[in-house]
């Protein structure tokens, strides 16, 4: 009996030993492979002006009051032909989109609720759902440092955006061209002759009539003399 514990134990140690040594490594080749996939983005054209963590919130008109949409890094984001800028954000973990739409010069940056850290703006179209819908957004950073950055960083987007995007760049050139191509339509125009027939015009013009009638009464005297 104690020879075959012996036997045993020794095997137990042959066979712990032989999984302990660092040569032993068991290569397996996977039932099904995946190939790699490139995931788009719908970023690849643009360049990135500014990335700031933070957390954003949305008002709801239905409740009234002020709701969590979000924590993440929210960005700015420039297209590299048309010059369009958008504010993208996505949720943390999930990279859910929960802010995405386009800046204008018109968007005004307002402080939240008197903190030096917050900030809120209404814009008209946002696309975090895949739908548009006007939204009312509030954005909270946390230090006052990020947040200076931040309203920085809007105000130099909508200054792109107002001088070199196209869609505003050719508004202000077709009103140029619409002033210039007034101020030739409304040149000095060809005064028109209003002025009434003087009294020589009116003799002559009788006289004329007179010679007129004179020719055709002397036609008919001569038709009936025949």
């Amino acid at each position: 009996m104690s020879l075959l514990t012996e036997e045993s134990v020794r095997r137990n140690s042959e066979s712990e030993g032989d999984a302990e040594s660092p040569e032993h490594d068991p290569h397996f080749e996977p039932v099904l492979s995946l190939p790699l996939v490139d995931i788009q983005t719908n970023e690849e054209d643009e360049e990135e002006l500014a990335k700031i963590r933070a957390r954003l919130y949305r008002y709801d008109t239905a409740d009234h009051e002020w709701k969590e949409r979000g924590t993440g890094d929210i960005k700015l984001l420039r297209h590299k032909l048309n010059n369009t800028v958008r504010v993208v954000m996505r949720r943390d973990k999930t990279l859910k989109v929960c802010a995405n739409h386009f800046i204008t010069p018109d968007i005004r940056m307002n402080v939240h609720c008197g903190s030096d850290k917050a900030f809120n703006w209404s814009v008209f179209a946002d696309f975090a759902d895949e739908t548009m819908k006007q939204e009312l957004l509030a954005i909270k950073f946390g230090t006052v440092q990020n947040a200076e950055l931040w309203k920085a960083k809007f105000a130099e987007a909508q200054e792109i955006v107002r001088t070199k995007c196209f869609l505003y760049t050719q508004d202000l050139s077709s009103d140029d061209e619409s002033s210039i191509t007034r101020s030739e339509d409304t040149d000095t125009p060809e005064p028109k002759t209003t002025d009434k027939p003087d009294e020589d015009s009116k003799k002559d013009t009788l006289e004329s009539h007179g010679v007129v009638l004179k020719l055709k009464e002397l036609k008919v005297d001569s038709e009936k003399s025949d």
